[in-house]
């Protein structure tokens, strides 16, 4: 299991994906670090750098995908949503054009970039628009795989991905599957929902929380619209406590998707969500910023404890 960012997964399966000609490559400028470099260098036909002007990518996204074209319209997640809720609610959700949207260095995991780089809420974005998937990766492998799903995938679709390294979850012989949850460890107190580099930190608190004797059951939600309702369903009812966990704004995110399921459906258990608080981070560490602002393994089994009370 491979240790990288989910960015890093991203551009290597660009890289396979590029023997397809239809699959074309869209930047913003900044194609060093969305790791989309590479694609470019090796079919520069098909690479498009749109400089600074994220409204004008989306655009051209949507009218190569009108012609057939596969396109992966990338740039960081603070300016490709920032920018372009016009073009994305009009021009790709709404007309229904085969855009895969791809916003990197999401959440406050970016870190030292600062608040108006710390993107907490796209999923808000990308939930709340009709005709849009919406996935968010584990790890490397997951985010490869994530990809090479997306381009065969017919509709518009959102992918989420981090800057941070992070620990491996799956190996090459785990496939992902879109609009499924996946359950990592099975306990039998609470259900963790988490979602991308909260998975690893969830994991984390799954190691302090057995030293107290209490035994989660890790779920990773890679796909968060559509939700896997049954999965959650399944989950909530069987541990009877749920607790959610992800790098975004405490509204609009994968807590509020699963609250929603569970009131929907008329199952009431105690319930926690593990998000940013509402409130822009400052500037610092991934690390740093995880423990002040909630969201570090030791926050997570702390919410899992007083959600069991």
């Amino acid at each position: 299991m491979k240790t990288a960012a989910t960015r890093d997964g991203y551009g290597a399966a660009l890289l396979e994906l590029g023997d397809r000609p239809e699959v074309v490559v869209l930047d913003a400028g900044v194609s060093d670090s969305t790791r989309t470099k590479k694609f470019g260098q090796a079919h520069p036909d098909r690479f498009f750098n749109m400089g600074i002007a994220e409204a004008n990518m989306v655009c051209t996204a949507a009218g190569l995908a009108t012609t057939g074209k596969i396109p992966f319209a990338t740039s960081f997640a603070c300016f490709l949503l920032g920018r372009t809720m016009d073009q994305v609610l009009v021009s790709v959700a709404y007309s229904g054009t085969n855009v895969k949207l791809v916003g990197t260095h999401a959440g406050v995991a970016v870190g030292e970039d600062g608040p108006t780089a710390q993107m907490i809420v796209d999923l808000a974005y990308t939930r709340a628009m009709p005709n849009l998937a919406v996935i968010q990766p584990a790890d490397w492998e997951e985010a490869r795989q994530a990809t090479h799903y997306l381009a065969d995938h017919k509709g518009a679709a959102y992918l989420r991905l981090g800057r941070s390294n992070v620990a491996g979850v799956y190996d090459a012989s785990h496939k992902f599957q879109f609009g499924k949850g996946h359950v990592l460890e099975k306990g039998s107190d609470v259900v963790i929902f988490a979602t991308g580099i909260m998975v690893q930190e969830s994991l984390k608190a799954l190691e302090q929380l057995k030293q107290d004797k209490i035994h989660p059951t890790v779920v990773n939600i890679s796909t968060i619209k559509p939700l896997d309702r049954e999965l959650v369903l399944k989950e909530a009812k069987s541990a009877g406590a749920v607790v959610t966990a992800e790098d975004h704004n405490v509204i609009g995110g994968l807590g509020d998707a699963v609250a929603s399921v569970l009131m929907e459906e008329g199952v009431c258990v105690p319930f926690r969500k593990v998000a940013v608080a509402d409130t822009f981070c400052e500037t610092g560490s991934a690390s740093q910023l995880f423990e002040k602002y909630g969201l570090s393994a030791g926050h997570i089994a702390a919410a899992v404890k007083n959600t069991l009370k």
